[in-house]
Protein backbone atom coordinates (compact mmCIF):
# COMPACT_ATOMS: atom_id res chain seq x y z
CA UNK A 1 0.00 0.00 0.00
CA UNK A 2 1.25 3.46 -0.93
CA UNK A 3 1.24 5.46 2.30
CA UNK A 4 1.91 8.64 0.30
CA UNK A 5 -1.26 8.39 -1.75
CA UNK A 6 -3.62 11.36 -2.01
CA UNK A 7 -6.36 11.15 0.60
CA UNK A 8 -7.73 14.71 0.66
CA UNK A 9 -8.54 16.98 -2.30
CA UNK A 10 -9.59 20.59 -1.70
CA UNK A 11 -11.34 22.42 -4.56
CA UNK A 12 -11.36 26.21 -4.22
CA UNK A 13 -14.29 27.74 -6.08
CA UNK A 14 -17.57 26.41 -7.43
CA UNK A 15 -19.33 27.24 -10.69
CA UNK A 16 -18.95 25.00 -13.71
CA UNK A 17 -15.21 24.48 -13.18
CA UNK A 18 -15.39 23.57 -9.50
CA UNK A 19 -18.42 21.32 -9.68
CA UNK A 20 -17.35 19.60 -12.88
CA UNK A 21 -14.00 18.79 -11.25
CA UNK A 22 -15.78 17.61 -8.11
CA UNK A 23 -18.22 15.40 -10.01
CA UNK A 24 -15.58 13.79 -12.23
CA UNK A 25 -13.11 13.19 -9.39
CA UNK A 26 -15.84 11.76 -7.18
CA UNK A 27 -16.99 9.44 -9.95
CA UNK A 28 -13.43 8.29 -10.58
CA UNK A 29 -12.35 7.71 -6.96
CA UNK A 30 -15.57 7.10 -5.08
CA UNK A 31 -14.89 6.92 -1.34
CA UNK A 32 -11.13 6.49 -1.74
CA UNK A 33 -10.55 10.22 -1.46
CA UNK A 34 -12.21 12.88 0.67
CA UNK A 35 -13.18 15.79 -1.62
CA UNK A 36 -14.06 19.17 -0.19
CA UNK A 37 -15.24 22.13 -2.24
CA UNK A 38 -15.07 25.63 -0.80
CA UNK A 39 -17.22 28.36 -2.30
CA UNK A 40 -18.87 31.53 -1.10
CA UNK A 41 -22.35 32.59 -2.11
CA UNK A 42 -21.10 36.16 -1.72
CA UNK A 43 -18.66 35.72 -4.62
CA UNK A 44 -20.25 35.74 -8.06
CA UNK A 45 -19.34 33.44 -10.92
CA UNK A 46 -18.71 34.42 -14.53
CA UNK A 47 -21.12 31.88 -16.02
CA UNK A 48 -21.41 33.32 -19.54
CA UNK A 49 -20.21 30.30 -21.50
CA UNK A 50 -23.40 28.60 -22.64
CA UNK A 51 -22.26 26.83 -25.82
CA UNK A 52 -20.25 23.63 -25.91
CA UNK A 53 -18.55 21.25 -28.34
CA UNK A 54 -19.40 17.54 -28.79
CA UNK A 55 -16.84 16.36 -26.23
CA UNK A 56 -19.23 17.57 -23.49
CA UNK A 57 -21.22 14.39 -24.10
CA UNK A 58 -18.30 12.36 -22.76
CA UNK A 59 -18.80 14.02 -19.36
CA UNK A 60 -22.41 12.86 -19.24
CA UNK A 61 -21.40 9.35 -20.30
CA UNK A 62 -18.67 9.11 -17.66
CA UNK A 63 -20.98 10.36 -14.92
CA UNK A 64 -23.81 8.12 -16.06
CA UNK A 65 -26.12 11.05 -16.76
CA UNK A 66 -29.03 10.91 -19.16
CA UNK A 67 -28.57 13.53 -21.88
CA UNK A 68 -32.24 14.54 -21.90
CA UNK A 69 -32.20 14.97 -18.12
CA UNK A 70 -29.16 17.26 -18.37
CA UNK A 71 -30.87 19.42 -20.98
CA UNK A 72 -34.13 19.56 -18.99
CA UNK A 73 -32.24 20.77 -15.92
CA UNK A 74 -30.20 23.38 -17.80
CA UNK A 75 -32.84 24.77 -20.19
CA UNK A 76 -30.67 23.26 -22.90
CA UNK A 77 -31.00 22.90 -26.66
CA UNK A 78 -28.94 21.07 -29.28
CA UNK A 79 -26.01 22.51 -31.19
CA UNK A 80 -24.86 21.36 -34.64
CA UNK A 81 -22.22 24.03 -35.20
CA UNK A 82 -21.37 27.74 -35.17
CA UNK A 83 -22.46 30.21 -37.81
CA UNK A 84 -19.91 32.96 -38.54
CA UNK A 85 -21.40 36.12 -40.04
CA UNK A 86 -19.44 39.06 -41.54
CA UNK A 87 -16.01 37.68 -40.66
CA UNK A 88 -14.37 37.58 -44.07
CA UNK A 89 -16.45 40.39 -45.55
CA UNK A 90 -19.67 42.10 -44.51
CA UNK A 91 -22.50 39.99 -45.90
CA UNK A 92 -20.60 36.70 -45.80
CA UNK A 93 -21.78 33.76 -43.73
CA UNK A 94 -20.50 30.23 -43.21
CA UNK A 95 -21.06 27.44 -40.72
CA UNK A 96 -18.44 25.58 -38.74
CA UNK A 97 -20.49 22.42 -38.44
CA UNK A 98 -19.69 19.42 -36.30
CA UNK A 99 -19.61 16.01 -37.94
CA UNK A 100 -18.25 14.81 -41.24
CA UNK A 101 -18.31 16.43 -44.61
CA UNK A 102 -18.61 14.14 -47.58
CA UNK A 103 -16.72 10.86 -47.57
CA UNK A 104 -13.04 10.09 -47.93
CA UNK A 105 -12.30 7.86 -50.90
CA UNK A 106 -9.32 5.54 -50.96
CA UNK A 107 -6.33 7.36 -49.48
CA UNK A 108 -7.70 10.86 -49.92
CA UNK A 109 -9.79 13.22 -47.84
CA UNK A 110 -13.04 14.34 -49.43
CA UNK A 111 -11.96 17.92 -50.16
CA UNK A 112 -9.58 16.83 -52.92
CA UNK A 113 -12.42 15.32 -54.95
CA UNK A 114 -14.51 18.39 -54.35
CA UNK A 115 -11.59 20.64 -55.38
CA UNK A 116 -11.20 18.66 -58.58
CA UNK A 117 -14.91 19.03 -59.33
CA UNK A 118 -14.83 22.74 -58.63
CA UNK A 119 -11.83 23.18 -60.89
CA UNK A 120 -13.92 21.71 -63.73
CA UNK A 121 -16.56 24.36 -63.10
CA UNK A 122 -19.24 21.81 -62.29
CA UNK A 123 -19.07 21.76 -58.50
CA UNK A 124 -22.27 20.45 -56.99
CA UNK A 125 -25.00 23.03 -56.36
CA UNK A 126 -26.04 23.74 -52.80
CA UNK A 127 -29.11 22.83 -50.76
CA UNK A 128 -31.24 20.39 -52.66
CA UNK A 129 -30.29 21.29 -56.25
CA UNK A 130 -28.65 18.05 -57.38
CA UNK A 131 -27.03 17.29 -60.72
CA UNK A 132 -28.50 14.88 -63.22
CA UNK A 133 -26.25 12.12 -61.93
CA UNK A 134 -27.88 12.41 -58.51
CA UNK A 135 -31.52 12.53 -59.59
CA UNK A 136 -33.40 9.55 -58.29
CA UNK A 137 -30.24 7.92 -56.93
CA UNK A 138 -30.80 5.54 -54.04
CA UNK A 139 -27.30 4.11 -53.64
CA UNK A 140 -24.72 4.79 -51.02
CA UNK A 141 -21.84 7.06 -51.93
CA UNK A 142 -19.80 4.46 -53.74
CA UNK A 143 -17.41 4.38 -56.65
CA UNK A 144 -16.95 0.90 -58.16
CA UNK A 145 -17.91 -0.59 -54.82
CA UNK A 146 -15.09 1.18 -52.99
CA UNK A 147 -16.34 3.15 -50.00
CA UNK A 148 -14.53 4.03 -46.83
CA UNK A 149 -15.74 5.02 -43.40
CA UNK A 150 -16.43 8.70 -43.02
CA UNK A 151 -13.45 10.47 -41.54
CA UNK A 152 -13.45 12.56 -38.42
CA UNK A 153 -13.86 16.25 -38.96
CA UNK A 154 -16.42 18.91 -39.72
CA UNK A 155 -17.05 21.71 -42.14
CA UNK A 156 -19.80 24.09 -42.85
CA UNK A 157 -21.00 27.10 -44.80
CA UNK A 158 -24.35 27.96 -46.23
CA UNK A 159 -26.82 30.56 -47.38
CA UNK A 160 -28.53 31.97 -44.30
CA UNK A 161 -31.36 34.49 -44.17
CA UNK A 162 -30.62 35.62 -47.72
CA UNK A 163 -26.90 36.14 -47.01
CA UNK A 164 -24.60 33.94 -49.05
CA UNK A 165 -21.13 32.77 -48.22
CA UNK A 166 -17.99 34.30 -49.64
CA UNK A 167 -18.23 32.34 -52.87
CA UNK A 168 -21.51 34.00 -53.77
CA UNK A 169 -24.87 32.65 -54.87
CA UNK A 170 -24.71 30.32 -57.83
CA UNK A 171 -20.93 30.34 -58.03
CA UNK A 172 -18.66 27.30 -58.01
CA UNK A 173 -16.67 28.58 -55.04
CA UNK A 174 -16.16 27.39 -51.49
CA UNK A 175 -19.83 27.60 -50.47
CA UNK A 176 -20.63 24.51 -52.52
CA UNK A 177 -18.58 22.31 -50.22
CA UNK A 178 -21.22 22.53 -47.51
CA UNK A 179 -23.78 20.70 -49.60
CA UNK A 180 -21.96 17.58 -48.35
CA UNK A 181 -22.37 18.30 -44.63
CA UNK A 182 -25.34 16.63 -42.90
CA UNK A 183 -25.00 18.93 -39.88
CA UNK A 184 -25.04 22.03 -42.09
CA UNK A 185 -28.09 20.89 -44.06
CA UNK A 186 -29.98 20.10 -40.83
CA UNK A 187 -28.92 23.34 -39.15
CA UNK A 188 -30.01 25.53 -42.04
CA UNK A 189 -33.40 23.78 -42.06
CA UNK A 190 -33.67 24.23 -38.25
CA UNK A 191 -34.04 20.47 -37.89
CA UNK A 192 -32.50 17.99 -35.49
CA UNK A 193 -32.47 14.28 -34.75
CA UNK A 194 -30.03 11.88 -33.18
CA UNK A 195 -28.84 9.89 -36.18
CA UNK A 196 -25.92 7.47 -35.96
CA UNK A 197 -25.76 6.65 -39.67
CA UNK A 198 -27.49 7.85 -42.83
CA UNK A 199 -29.52 4.78 -43.75
CA UNK A 200 -27.31 1.87 -44.76
CA UNK A 201 -24.70 4.15 -46.32
CA UNK A 202 -21.23 4.83 -44.91
CA UNK A 203 -22.19 8.47 -44.26
CA UNK A 204 -22.11 9.09 -40.53
CA UNK A 205 -24.99 10.78 -38.75
CA UNK A 206 -25.34 14.02 -36.85
CA UNK A 207 -22.76 15.06 -34.27
CA UNK A 208 -24.05 17.45 -31.65
CA UNK A 209 -23.18 19.46 -28.58
CA UNK A 210 -25.36 21.51 -26.22
CA UNK A 211 -26.47 25.05 -25.62
CA UNK A 212 -27.06 25.29 -21.88
CA UNK A 213 -27.34 27.73 -19.01
CA UNK A 214 -23.89 27.47 -17.45
CA UNK A 215 -25.12 28.52 -14.00
CA UNK A 216 -27.81 25.83 -14.03
CA UNK A 217 -25.25 23.31 -15.31
CA UNK A 218 -22.99 24.05 -12.34
CA UNK A 219 -25.95 23.59 -9.98
CA UNK A 220 -26.86 20.32 -11.68
CA UNK A 221 -23.33 18.97 -11.24
CA UNK A 222 -23.40 20.15 -7.62
CA UNK A 223 -26.55 18.12 -6.99
CA UNK A 224 -24.92 15.11 -8.60
CA UNK A 225 -21.81 15.55 -6.44
CA UNK A 226 -23.67 16.19 -3.18
CA UNK A 227 -25.07 12.69 -3.31
CA UNK A 228 -21.61 11.17 -3.38
CA UNK A 229 -18.33 11.99 -1.70
CA UNK A 230 -18.07 15.77 -2.13
CA UNK A 231 -18.48 17.93 0.95
CA UNK A 232 -19.32 21.58 0.28
CA UNK A 233 -17.98 24.25 2.64
CA UNK A 234 -19.48 27.72 2.54
CA UNK A 235 -16.98 30.49 3.19
CA UNK A 236 -14.50 33.01 1.88
CA UNK A 237 -10.76 32.19 1.95
CA UNK A 238 -8.64 34.84 3.68
CA UNK A 239 -5.26 33.09 3.84
CA UNK A 240 -3.29 30.35 2.10
CA UNK A 241 -0.65 28.58 4.18
CA UNK A 242 2.42 27.06 2.54
CA UNK A 243 4.75 24.42 3.95
CA UNK A 244 8.09 25.93 4.82
CA UNK A 245 10.16 22.98 3.61
CA UNK A 246 8.89 22.76 0.00
CA UNK A 247 6.39 25.57 -0.65
CA UNK A 248 3.47 23.17 -1.11
CA UNK A 249 0.03 24.40 -0.06
CA UNK A 250 -0.72 23.02 3.40
CA UNK A 251 -4.14 24.54 4.06
CA UNK A 252 -6.48 27.45 3.45
CA UNK A 253 -8.03 29.58 6.17
CA UNK A 254 -11.62 30.79 5.95
CA UNK A 255 -13.05 34.08 7.14
CA UNK A 256 -14.76 32.12 9.94
CA UNK A 257 -11.36 30.96 11.23
CA UNK A 258 -11.81 27.39 10.00
CA UNK A 259 -8.72 25.77 8.49
CA UNK A 260 -9.11 23.28 5.64
CA UNK A 261 -6.07 21.12 4.94
CA UNK A 262 -5.46 18.95 1.90
CA UNK A 263 -2.96 16.88 -0.05
CA UNK A 264 -3.93 18.21 -3.48
CA UNK A 265 -5.57 21.57 -4.21
CA UNK A 266 -7.65 22.42 -7.30
CA UNK A 267 -7.85 26.14 -8.05
CA UNK A 268 -11.21 27.03 -9.63
CA UNK A 269 -11.26 30.56 -8.25
CA UNK A 270 -11.61 32.28 -11.61
CA UNK A 271 -9.46 35.04 -13.07
CA UNK A 272 -7.87 35.93 -9.74
CA UNK A 273 -6.21 32.51 -9.41
CA UNK A 274 -6.26 32.65 -5.62
CA UNK A 275 -3.94 29.66 -5.23
CA UNK A 276 -2.06 29.27 -8.52
CA UNK A 277 -1.17 32.96 -8.73
CA UNK A 278 -2.00 34.59 -5.41
CA UNK A 279 -0.11 32.01 -3.34
CA UNK A 280 2.24 30.27 -5.80
CA UNK A 281 2.93 33.15 -8.22
CA UNK A 282 3.27 31.03 -11.35
CA UNK A 283 2.87 33.96 -13.74
CA UNK A 284 0.56 34.60 -16.69
CA UNK A 285 1.42 34.61 -20.41
CA UNK A 286 -0.57 37.18 -22.36
CA UNK A 287 -1.58 36.55 -25.98
CA UNK A 288 -3.24 39.91 -26.43
CA UNK A 289 -0.86 40.82 -29.28
CA UNK A 290 -2.52 37.98 -31.24
CA UNK A 291 -6.03 38.11 -29.76
CA UNK A 292 -6.74 41.81 -29.11
CA UNK A 293 -10.23 41.61 -27.61
CA UNK A 294 -10.09 42.27 -23.86
CA UNK A 295 -13.66 42.92 -22.71
CA UNK A 296 -17.12 41.43 -22.99
CA UNK A 297 -20.69 42.33 -22.11
CA UNK A 298 -23.26 39.59 -21.55
CA UNK A 299 -27.04 39.98 -21.48
CA UNK A 300 -30.00 37.57 -21.66
CA UNK A 301 -32.90 38.33 -23.96
CA UNK A 302 -36.38 36.95 -24.51
CA UNK A 303 -36.60 33.75 -26.51
CA UNK A 304 -37.56 34.20 -30.16
CA UNK A 305 -38.35 31.80 -32.97
CA UNK A 306 -36.90 29.87 -34.63
CA UNK A 307 -35.00 27.87 -32.02
CA UNK A 308 -31.85 27.47 -34.08
CA UNK A 309 -29.73 24.36 -33.54
CA UNK A 310 -26.50 26.34 -33.83
CA UNK A 311 -24.61 29.18 -32.17
CA UNK A 312 -24.18 32.48 -34.01
CA UNK A 313 -21.02 34.59 -33.93
CA UNK A 314 -21.46 37.85 -35.84
CA UNK A 315 -18.50 40.16 -36.39
CA UNK A 316 -18.97 43.78 -35.31
CA UNK A 317 -16.89 46.90 -35.84
CA UNK A 318 -14.49 46.22 -32.97
CA UNK A 319 -15.16 42.58 -32.06
CA UNK A 320 -18.02 40.13 -32.36
CA UNK A 321 -21.38 39.23 -30.85
CA UNK A 322 -22.69 35.81 -29.81
CA UNK A 323 -26.25 34.54 -29.81
CA UNK A 324 -27.14 31.24 -28.11
CA UNK A 325 -30.69 29.84 -28.11
CA UNK A 326 -31.90 28.28 -24.86
CA UNK A 327 -35.36 27.00 -24.00
CA UNK A 328 -36.26 29.92 -21.72
CA UNK A 329 -34.25 32.74 -23.26
CA UNK A 330 -31.37 33.62 -25.56
CA UNK A 331 -27.83 34.22 -24.34
CA UNK A 332 -26.05 37.18 -25.93
CA UNK A 333 -22.71 38.84 -25.56
CA UNK A 334 -20.40 41.34 -27.22
CA UNK A 335 -16.67 40.57 -27.14
CA UNK A 336 -14.64 43.64 -28.09
CA UNK A 337 -11.32 45.48 -27.94
CA UNK A 338 -11.39 48.47 -25.59
CA UNK A 339 -8.66 50.21 -27.61
CA UNK A 340 -11.14 50.71 -30.46
CA UNK A 341 -14.52 51.18 -28.78
CA UNK A 342 -15.86 52.48 -25.48
CA UNK A 343 -17.88 50.37 -23.06
CA UNK A 344 -20.98 52.48 -23.68
CA UNK A 345 -20.66 52.09 -27.45
CA UNK A 346 -20.15 48.34 -27.07
CA UNK A 347 -23.27 48.09 -24.91
CA UNK A 348 -25.31 50.07 -27.44
CA UNK A 349 -24.22 47.77 -30.28
CA UNK A 350 -25.05 44.68 -28.22
CA UNK A 351 -28.54 45.91 -27.31
CA UNK A 352 -29.27 47.16 -30.82
CA UNK A 353 -28.60 43.71 -32.26
CA UNK A 354 -30.70 41.59 -29.90
CA UNK A 355 -33.51 39.57 -31.47
CA UNK A 356 -35.68 39.73 -28.33
CA UNK A 357 -36.21 42.18 -25.49
CA UNK A 358 -33.30 42.36 -22.99
CA UNK A 359 -34.08 40.68 -19.67
CA UNK A 360 -31.34 42.40 -17.63
CA UNK A 361 -28.65 45.04 -17.85
CA UNK A 362 -25.47 44.01 -19.72
CA UNK A 363 -22.92 42.48 -17.34
CA UNK A 364 -19.26 43.48 -17.93
CA UNK A 365 -16.26 41.18 -18.01
CA UNK A 366 -12.59 42.10 -18.45
CA UNK A 367 -9.95 39.60 -19.48
CA UNK A 368 -6.57 39.05 -21.09
CA UNK A 369 -6.33 36.17 -23.53
CA UNK A 370 -3.59 33.78 -22.49
CA UNK A 371 -2.67 31.11 -19.96
CA UNK A 372 -0.80 30.49 -16.71
CA UNK A 373 2.84 29.69 -17.29
CA UNK A 374 2.22 26.53 -15.27
CA UNK A 375 -1.29 25.20 -14.70
CA UNK A 376 0.11 22.62 -12.25
CA UNK A 377 2.54 23.98 -9.68
CA UNK A 378 3.66 21.96 -6.64
CA UNK A 379 0.46 20.42 -5.24
CA UNK A 380 -1.95 22.79 -6.98
CA UNK A 381 -3.73 22.38 -10.34
CA UNK A 382 -5.62 25.30 -11.88
CA UNK A 383 -8.78 24.73 -13.94
CA UNK A 384 -11.13 26.99 -15.86
CA UNK A 385 -10.47 30.72 -15.75
CA UNK A 386 -7.80 30.20 -13.10
CA UNK A 387 -5.75 28.32 -15.72
CA UNK A 388 -6.23 30.73 -18.61
CA UNK A 389 -8.76 32.42 -20.83
CA UNK A 390 -9.72 31.90 -24.45
CA UNK A 391 -12.58 34.02 -25.72
CA UNK A 392 -15.66 31.87 -26.42
CA UNK A 393 -15.45 32.19 -30.21
CA UNK A 394 -15.25 28.41 -30.69
CA UNK A 395 -17.03 27.41 -27.45
CA UNK A 396 -13.94 25.85 -25.84
CA UNK A 397 -14.25 27.17 -22.27
CA UNK A 398 -16.10 24.23 -20.71
CA UNK A 399 -14.06 21.77 -22.77
CA UNK A 400 -10.81 23.11 -21.30
CA UNK A 401 -12.14 22.35 -17.81
CA UNK A 402 -13.09 18.85 -18.94
CA UNK A 403 -9.74 18.15 -20.59
CA UNK A 404 -7.85 19.55 -17.59
CA UNK A 405 -9.58 17.09 -15.25
CA UNK A 406 -8.99 14.27 -17.74
CA UNK A 407 -5.25 15.01 -17.82
CA UNK A 408 -5.14 15.16 -14.04
CA UNK A 409 -6.79 11.75 -13.76
CA UNK A 410 -4.35 10.28 -16.30
CA UNK A 411 -1.32 11.73 -14.49
CA UNK A 412 -2.70 11.54 -10.96
CA UNK A 413 0.06 12.00 -8.37
CA UNK A 414 0.70 10.94 -4.81
CA UNK A 415 1.41 13.43 -2.05
CA UNK A 416 4.92 14.07 -3.39
CA UNK A 417 3.54 15.45 -6.70
CA UNK A 418 6.51 14.23 -8.74
CA UNK A 419 7.79 17.08 -10.94
CA UNK A 420 7.86 14.71 -13.93
CA UNK A 421 4.07 14.38 -13.72
CA UNK A 422 3.43 18.11 -13.42
CA UNK A 423 5.89 18.84 -16.23
CA UNK A 424 4.03 16.47 -18.57
CA UNK A 425 0.67 17.90 -17.50
CA UNK A 426 1.90 21.41 -18.23
CA UNK A 427 3.35 20.36 -21.59
CA UNK A 428 0.05 18.82 -22.70
CA UNK A 429 -1.93 21.78 -21.38
CA UNK A 430 0.26 24.28 -23.23
CA UNK A 431 -0.03 22.27 -26.43
CA UNK A 432 -3.84 22.28 -26.23
CA UNK A 433 -4.09 25.98 -25.39
CA UNK A 434 -1.66 27.00 -28.13
CA UNK A 435 -3.46 25.05 -30.85
CA UNK A 436 -6.81 26.52 -29.79
CA UNK A 437 -5.12 29.94 -29.77
CA UNK A 438 -3.96 29.42 -33.37
CA UNK A 439 -7.47 28.44 -34.45
CA UNK A 440 -8.93 31.60 -32.91
CA UNK A 441 -6.24 33.81 -34.47
CA UNK A 442 -7.17 32.40 -37.87
CA UNK A 443 -10.66 33.93 -37.63
CA UNK A 444 -9.25 37.42 -37.02
CA UNK A 445 -6.24 37.28 -39.30
CA UNK A 446 -7.79 35.73 -42.43
CA UNK A 447 -10.10 38.61 -43.25
CA UNK A 448 -10.64 41.03 -46.10
CA UNK A 449 -12.38 43.56 -43.88
CA UNK A 450 -10.84 47.02 -43.71
CA UNK A 451 -13.94 49.02 -42.86
CA UNK A 452 -12.93 49.91 -39.28
CA UNK A 453 -9.66 50.60 -37.46
CA UNK A 454 -10.09 47.34 -35.51
CA UNK A 455 -10.24 45.17 -38.63
CA UNK A 456 -7.35 47.06 -40.23
CA UNK A 457 -5.39 46.27 -37.07
CA UNK A 458 -6.36 42.58 -37.25
CA UNK A 459 -5.11 42.37 -40.83
CA UNK A 460 -1.65 43.32 -39.54
CA UNK A 461 -1.52 40.86 -36.65
CA UNK A 462 1.46 38.53 -36.80
CA UNK A 463 0.89 34.80 -36.66
CA UNK A 464 2.63 32.05 -34.67
CA UNK A 465 4.89 29.81 -36.74
CA UNK A 466 2.60 26.84 -36.08
CA UNK A 467 -0.32 28.68 -37.73
CA UNK A 468 1.77 29.95 -40.64
CA UNK A 469 2.82 26.38 -41.46
CA UNK A 470 -0.78 25.15 -41.52
CA UNK A 471 -1.96 27.93 -43.81
CA UNK A 472 0.99 27.55 -46.19
CA UNK A 473 0.43 23.80 -46.53
CA UNK A 474 -3.27 24.25 -47.26
CA UNK A 475 -2.70 27.01 -49.81
CA UNK A 476 -0.12 25.01 -51.72
CA UNK A 477 -1.80 21.59 -51.77
CA UNK A 478 -5.21 21.50 -50.06
CA UNK A 479 -3.62 19.36 -47.33
CA UNK A 480 -4.41 19.70 -43.63
CA UNK A 481 -2.30 17.91 -41.05
CA UNK A 482 -3.28 17.77 -37.40
CA UNK A 483 -0.52 18.10 -34.83
CA UNK A 484 -0.76 15.18 -32.43
CA UNK A 485 -3.84 15.33 -30.24
CA UNK A 486 -4.85 18.91 -30.98
CA UNK A 487 -8.52 19.62 -30.37
CA UNK A 488 -9.73 20.75 -33.78
CA UNK A 489 -9.97 18.22 -36.58
CA UNK A 490 -8.83 18.50 -40.18
CA UNK A 491 -12.43 19.26 -41.09
CA UNK A 492 -12.62 22.13 -38.62
CA UNK A 493 -9.51 23.74 -40.09
CA UNK A 494 -10.84 23.11 -43.61
CA UNK A 495 -14.14 24.85 -43.01
CA UNK A 496 -12.72 27.93 -41.32
CA UNK A 497 -9.90 28.37 -43.83
CA UNK A 498 -12.31 28.11 -46.76
CA UNK A 499 -14.93 30.19 -44.96
CA UNK A 500 -12.37 32.93 -44.33
CA UNK A 501 -11.21 32.86 -47.96
CA UNK A 502 -7.98 30.83 -47.82
CA UNK A 503 -7.98 28.86 -51.07
CA UNK A 504 -5.80 25.92 -52.15
CA UNK A 505 -4.04 26.23 -55.50
CA UNK A 506 -4.48 22.56 -56.42
CA UNK A 507 -5.92 19.21 -55.39
CA UNK A 508 -4.05 15.95 -54.78
CA UNK A 509 -3.24 14.14 -58.08
CA UNK A 510 -4.76 10.90 -56.79
CA UNK A 511 -8.17 12.56 -57.06
CA UNK A 512 -7.76 12.32 -60.85
CA UNK A 513 -7.73 8.51 -60.72
CA UNK A 514 -11.51 8.21 -61.22
CA UNK A 515 -13.46 9.26 -64.29
CA UNK A 516 -15.55 12.41 -64.52
CA UNK A 517 -18.73 10.33 -64.54
CA UNK A 518 -17.62 8.44 -61.43
CA UNK A 519 -16.77 11.69 -59.69
CA UNK A 520 -20.14 13.24 -60.51
CA UNK A 521 -22.00 10.16 -59.31
CA UNK A 522 -19.96 9.98 -56.12
CA UNK A 523 -20.77 13.60 -55.25
CA UNK A 524 -24.41 13.46 -56.33
CA UNK A 525 -25.17 10.36 -54.28
CA UNK A 526 -23.82 12.00 -51.14
CA UNK A 527 -26.02 15.06 -51.68
CA UNK A 528 -29.07 12.91 -52.32
CA UNK A 529 -28.59 10.84 -49.17
CA UNK A 530 -28.02 13.93 -47.02
CA UNK A 531 -31.12 15.61 -48.44
CA UNK A 532 -33.30 12.60 -47.66
CA UNK A 533 -31.91 12.33 -44.14
CA UNK A 534 -32.71 15.98 -43.38
CA UNK A 535 -36.23 15.64 -44.77
CA UNK A 536 -36.87 12.88 -42.22
CA UNK A 537 -35.80 15.04 -39.25
CA UNK A 538 -38.30 16.95 -37.08
CA UNK A 539 -38.08 20.65 -36.35
CA UNK A 540 -35.48 21.38 -33.66
CA UNK A 541 -37.99 23.05 -31.31
CA UNK A 542 -40.35 20.11 -31.70
CA UNK A 543 -37.57 17.62 -30.92
CA UNK A 544 -36.64 19.55 -27.77
CA UNK A 545 -40.30 19.76 -26.67
CA UNK A 546 -40.77 16.02 -27.13
CA UNK A 547 -37.52 14.80 -25.57
CA UNK A 548 -36.06 17.29 -23.10
CA UNK A 549 -38.48 20.11 -22.34
CA UNK A 550 -37.59 21.92 -19.13
CA UNK A 551 -40.08 21.76 -16.28
CA UNK A 552 -40.59 25.53 -16.37
CA UNK A 553 -39.94 28.23 -18.94
CA UNK A 554 -39.82 30.96 -16.32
Amino acid sequence: MNEARIRRIVIVGGGTAGWMAAALLARAFGTQIDIRLIESDAIGIVGVGEATIPQIRLVSQFLGLNEDDVLKATQGTFKLGIQFNDWRRIGDSYLHAFGDIGLPLGLLAFQHYWLRSRARGVAAEVHGRTSAAGAGSTGAAEVHGRTSAAGAGSTGAAEVHGRTSAAGAGSTGAADLWAYSLNTAAAMANRFARIDQVGSSPISGTKHAYHLDATLYGKYLRQYSDARTVHRIEGRIVDVRLRAEDGFIESVVLESGETVAGDLFIDCSGFRGLLIEGALETGYESWQHWLPCDRALAVPSARVEPMRPYTQASARGAGWQWRIPLQHRSGNGHVYCSAFISDDEAAAILLANLEGEPLAEPRPLRFTAGMRRRAWSRNCVALGLAAGFMEPLESTSIHLIQSGVSRLLALFPDCHCDPALSAEYNRQTRFEYERIRDFLILHYRATERSDTPFWRHCAQIGMPESLLRKIALFRSSGQIVRDGDELFTEGSWLQVMLGQGIEPTRHHPLADAITVAQLDEFLANIRTLIGRAVESMPDHARFVAEHCKAATQA
